[in-house]
């Protein structure tokens, strides 16, 4: 298999230009972060840059129904599907310069590398564009590939409205979308994903390529916790029946026992609430979130039984009344063995130095919601510190030049 390489010099700085669309300046990042909300004018801007690129290598553009954008090369047969990589180019409204704007941009930068080397591979190649991936403007996350994978009606997702009250739908058709868009939705034959890990595996283990076996199954839910209120002055501590010290402990708890159930095993109490919350009243009632995640379906149901059990038995201990409900789900998603051979491979060819590290991604990624429909499979980068969806959100030229030769190497095998 030749080995080819991308432009690494050329990369930054299309990420840093697109990046300047939406800037904002932090004193404590490196480049800046980026306020590029989904389906606004600055999003529109980022995508007609991305567009034209695309264009000045021979790519040709749609959109479909939700509103995902697709640049495409064609191949030596383009009666087959495509080759799909991609990511987003949304981000969160105090967000960095490469939460999926990194796997756009190397997506771009392989089809530059495959129009300068005058390479046609067997099948087309896409880069895909998907809508309102982060959520930040229109939840839940990730709407476009979801309305791609049949995850969501489409309907539904254009009825969708943000928290102003502006429809999903009016949007597209005021961005001009909806003159141009597909009447429907195109096969994939494989995905792959290039991202920043937004975690601190890679960094701790010292390696920066990492090969993503899958990602966490998450459960969230709302944990109401009743007591009874009392005057703080007049009631002594041992007769109180407080429902926030109750959820706290409840808490300590929970993260305690996720701790000890092993590596892929997360729980995150994220919200707080205390209905008519008041200086000198001891809470009689809170709620909280639970978001409990897991490799397995399995191993995801018995952290959720733990966590039931323990929440419980300290309702019980301290008399409380305790009601738990389900808010949302993802099932755990592990990825294609193909494909994640096929990125095995790429990596031994493009860095024999290099053992890249299989890791469970914990954030969900529009490759969820792809492999639904289609092979898929995800690459890695380290993220600095662990950071992302944060102003100083970093990666290093040199890390991001390794993981796009991977994606590049890894395309010219699947597509051929």
């Amino acid at each position: 298999m030749k080995v080819e390489q991308c432009n690494g010099s050329r990369l930054w700085d299309s990420i840093m230009e697109i990046g300047q669309i939406g800037h904002v300046d932090s004193k404590d990042s490196k480049v800046g972060g980026c306020h590029r909300l989904a389906l606004t004018d600055k999003d529109k801007a980022a995508r007609d840059l991305f567009i034209k690129w695309a264009k000045e290598v021979g790519a040709t553009s749609r959109i479909d129904p939700a509103g995902n954008l697709f640049l495409r090369v064609d191949g030596q047969d383009n009666q087959l599907a495509p080759i799909v990589t991609g990511s987003h180019l949304d981000t969160q409204p105090t967000g960095g310069k490469f939460d999926g704007i990194y796997g756009c941009l190397a997506g771009l930068e392989v089809l530059r590398c495959l129009y300068e080397q005058k390479i046609k591979t067997l099948r087309p190649i896409e880069v895909a564009v998907w809508t309102n991936e982060e959520g930040a403007r229109f939840k839940p996350a990730m709407l476009g590939s979801g309305a791609y994978a049949g995850i969501f009606k489409l309907a539904d997702v254009l009825n969708t409205k943000d928290a102003e009250g502006i429809r999903f739908g009016d949007e597209l058709e005021r961005l001009g979308y909806s003159k141009i868009m597909s009447e429907g939705f195109f096969p994939i034959h494989q995905y792959y994903e290039l991202h920043i890990e937004q975690g601190p595996v890679l960094e701790a283990k010292d390696v920066d390529l990492g090969i993503v076996t899958g990602v966490l199954g998450m459960k969230w839910f709302q944990v109401q916790v009743k007591g009874t209120s009392c005057h703080a002055g007049p009631s002594p501590m041992s007769l109180r029946n407080d429902a926030l010290v109750g959820a706290a402990k409840m808490i300590t708890r929970l993260t305690e026992v996720t701790e000890q159930n092993g590596i892929n095993s997360r729980c995150t109490i994220g919200e707080v609430t205390i209905p008519n919350a008041s200086t000198n009243v001891s809470p009689g009632e809170v709620y909280f979130s639970l978001d409990l995640r897991e490799a397995s379906s399995e191993a995801l149901q018995e952290l959720q039984t733990k966590a039931f059990e323990n929440i419980h038995q300290m309702a019980f201990q301290l008399n409380l009344e305790v009601t738990i409900k389900e808010t949302w789900s993802l099932p755990p998603c592990p990825f294609d063995k193909d494909c994640l051979a096929n990125i095995q491979i790429a990596c031994e060819v493009s860095y024999p130095e290099i053992s890249p590290c299989p890791i469970v991604s914990g954030a969900g990624h529009d490759a969820v919601y792809v492999s639904r429909v289609a092979p898929t499979a995800m690459i890695f980068v380290p993220s600095e510190k662990g950071l992302s969806h944060n102003e100083c959100e970093y990666t290093s030229p040199e890390q991001l030049e390794k993981g796009c030769n991977v994606l590049l190497n890894t395309i010219l095998r699947a597509a051929n």
